[in-house]
């Protein structure tokens, strides 16, 4: 399993300096074989991880050390994460390439038009930049969403680890006392049972005081 989560882990390494040749974007690559040999790493890192958890479900981890499990699979997510943050950069820049070669191909047609003395001809030109500019504003705004879900997502990991520490501690608190299950249930069973004493006890307080009151009256 430590070979699997290694290889998987050094594919997203790999994911990354693809990206970032991306960014960069020299003439002389080919983009159209690069966007393809992420769309592939992405899909083996997605198999890996779906081995992994099927790994980690079998017990291949030791039966005696479940932190030593809890903290292979917080290691499968962590890699389950960052092949989503992947997949959602590719979209990105799919749809960055996308809407920049439309901005090229309007651009080109409108320096291809032919302009006449025609009163007639309308140019779309305030349009085009409103149109243009919507794009933009749309982009920023998902952007923003993701950025939104990933804070959400690292908060949410966060408090599982520590819910999932409270719960240990409270685990080991329970085994150095030593309470079993039995233990426990007849601690709930005396605690019934010193409940009905004490209503029992009050009620014939109440009665006592009542026929002292009426003796006495």
């Amino acid at each position: 399993m430590e070979t699997l989560y290694h290889q998987t882990n050094k594919l997203v390494q790999e994911t990354q300096h693809l990206f970032s040749q991306l960014e960069k974007n020299p003439s002389n690559l080919d983009l159209k074989e690069i966007e393809n040999a992420i769309e592939s790493k992405i899909s083996l890192i997605n198999s890996n991880c779906e081995r992994l958890d099927v790994l980690c479900l079998k017990g291949s981890i030791s039966p005696i050390s479940p932190f030593k499990r809890q903290n292979a699979k917080m290691r499968v997510d962590q890699l389950k994460y960052d092949s989503r943050h992947l997949n959602a950069a590719l979209n990105t820049w799919r749809n960055q390439l996308i809407r920049k070669q439309r901005e090229e191909a309007e651009r080109e047609a409108l320096l291809s038009q032919t302009f006449t003395t025609n009163d007639h001809i309308d140019i779309m030109i305030d349009q085009n930049m409103q149109h243009n500019y919507s794009l933009r504003n749309a982009v920023n705004g998902v952007d923003d969403l993701i950025s939104h879900g990933t804070g959400i997502l690292d908060n949410l990991r966060s408090q599982r680890i520590t819910l999932k520490g409270a719960h240990k501690r409270l685990v080991d608190i329970g085994n150095t006392l030593g309470l079993s299950n039995t233990t426990m249930r007849l601690i709930e069973q005396r605690a019934r049972q010193d409940g009905f004493i004490l209503f029992c006890g009050m009620l014939l307080t109440c009665l006592v005081i009542i026929l002292v009151i009426i003796y006495f009256t």
